[in-house]
């Protein structure tokens, strides 16, 4: 551990601004001195004692709850002091401040050190200290029950089924190559071909929960692009259920990026409305058709509106096939026909066809991009998981390949198989800390708030 690691640390655990209730939290290997200091007295284990808290010159700076957990039954593993008082800022920083002077060594905590060092500790493994975060952040109700599972222990609890079976077939590969002059072939006896199979398919349920719990946690970017006076603010004003965009007939009415986070099933859809696409006329616009392509660019999906009403002008069509021309070729686009209440034709082309502004095949399209993100239903205890799990679980599906394909060759060394496996287990132990860098650790926690 780091020195920084060693030091006592404090901060306001609530969020800034005035509340009925702030809360400072205290870490470090010993408060008892502390305790005594601010609070006038020794206090119970685990047990809420409503007392004066003073400065140094023994004048109160309020009246609250103090709480003690010893080490290592408390969140951090170290001994934790908090103290509940009323939620003004002043008060709090008193508070803070009289803490920090009453223990030698103290500092302000860093965002998210109180939980970087429940994961030192061995309170918490990494992916459940990633899950207090993702609690905290969720914005859906699936989101935050998902991330619940995680901070229980669910998703790790998978990751340590798949290191069993993957640490018990390395040691039958292991033990073969420690002793090649026994008569007994240990990987066919052991059925080592049988095991990687199945312990494949145990990684493919897993990566599959994983992609769905990182879907819900980061949603995806959904880009509302094509021609003016389409109904491209009137789509995204039916998709979000308010009046976000200015809606008029005159075209180019948008002139800028207009974005709003929806969410369909508990899946968050960052949905962008952008200015309509053509030559610009002048040089407001102009920029806005530019941001527009940026946004799309960078789009997960794009939803291209067609204008039913104008079909039949030659020119209109033209236009909207050059610009589907422009669109990016690795980016799902879901062809959208609308106004369907004011056409005077059947839609035969492929998409969806619906009217903003009644509603209509508006359900349609929500599950149409529920299926270009990927997700068909919500699937019971659904943990939830970030892009770096799915990553490393995609890694370990490679090595396993690549083992698999050393096992079937009679002729391949038994020392590949043996390596492809332990930069499997590697992979695996990234996504709980076994084995994480310090630097990847610091970014993490970094995006954590102060205080937690």
């Amino acid at each position: 551990m780091l020195a920084r690691h060693q030091e006592p640390i404090a901060a306001i655990a609530t969020a800034p601004g005035r509340g009925a209730v702030g809360i400072v939290r205290v870490s470090g290997r010993d408060l008892a001195n502390l305790t005594r200091t601010v609070c006038g007295k020794d206090l119970v284990p685990r047990h809420a004692t409503y007392l004066p808290l003073r400065d140094a010159k023994g004048e109160v700076i309020d009246q609250g709850l103090a709480i003690h957990f010893p080490a290592p039954n408390s969140y951090t593993g170290e001994d934790v002091l908090e103290l509940q008082v009323h939620g003004g800022p002043v008060v709090l920083q008193l508070l803070l401040a009289r803490c920090l002077e009453a223990l030698p060594g103290a500092r302000i905590a860093q965002p998210g050190e109180f939980t970087e060092r429940a994961f030192l500790n061995g309170k918490l493994d990494l992916a459940q200290a990633e899950a207090v975060a993702d609690l905290i952040d969720a914005s859906t109700e699936a989101a935050a029950r998902s991330a619940s599972r995680s901070l229980e222990g669910a998703f790790s609890r998978e990751i340590g089924h798949l290191r069993e079976a993957l640490v018990h077939l390395r040691m039958l590969v292991e033990a073969t190559l420690d002793f090649p002059e026994e008569d007994i072939d240990f990987l066919r006896q052991a059925d080592a071909q049988g095991q990687l199979t199945r312990l494949q398919v145990q990684l493919q349920a897993v990566l599959q929960q994983a992609r769905q719990g990182s879907l819900l946690r980061e949603g995806i970017k959904v880009v509302i692009a094509g021609q003016p006076n389409a109904g491209k603010s009137s789509l995204l004003n039916a998709l979000a259920g308010a009046e976000l965009a200015i809606v008029t007939p005159i075209a180019g009415t948008t002139r800028d990026v207009v974005q709003q986070t929806i969410q369909i099933e508990g899946v968050p859809l960052h949905v962008v409305d952008t200015a309509g696409l053509r030559d610009g006329q002048d040089e407001v616009e102009r920029i806005g058709i530019e941001r527009a392509w940026t946004q799309i660019a960078s789009a997960d999906a794009v939803l291209f509106l067609h204008d039913l009403t104008r079909q039949a002008q030659a020119d209109y069509r033209a236009a909207d096939e050059a610009l589907a021309q422009r669109l990016p070729v690795d980016v799902p686009v879901i062809h959208v026909w609308n106004k369907l209440d004011q056409a005077a034709e059947v839609v035969t082309a492929p998409g969806i066809a619906m009217s903003a502004k009644t509603g209509a095949g508006l359900d349609l399209l929500r599950q149409a991009l529920l299926r270009t993100a990927g997700w068909a239903h919500v699937p019971e205890g659904l943990y939830l998981a970030r892009e770096r799990h799915v990553q490393a679980l995609r890694r370990v599906n490679v090595h396993l390949e690549s083992a698999q394909q050393h096992l079937n060759d009679q002729a391949s060394a038994l020392d590949l198989l043996a390596e492809e496996l332990r930069l499997a287990q590697n992979a695996l132990n990234e996504i709980t800390g076994e084995f994480t860098s310090d630097d990847l650790l610091g970014v993490i926690f970094s995006r954590f708030c102060i205080g937690k």
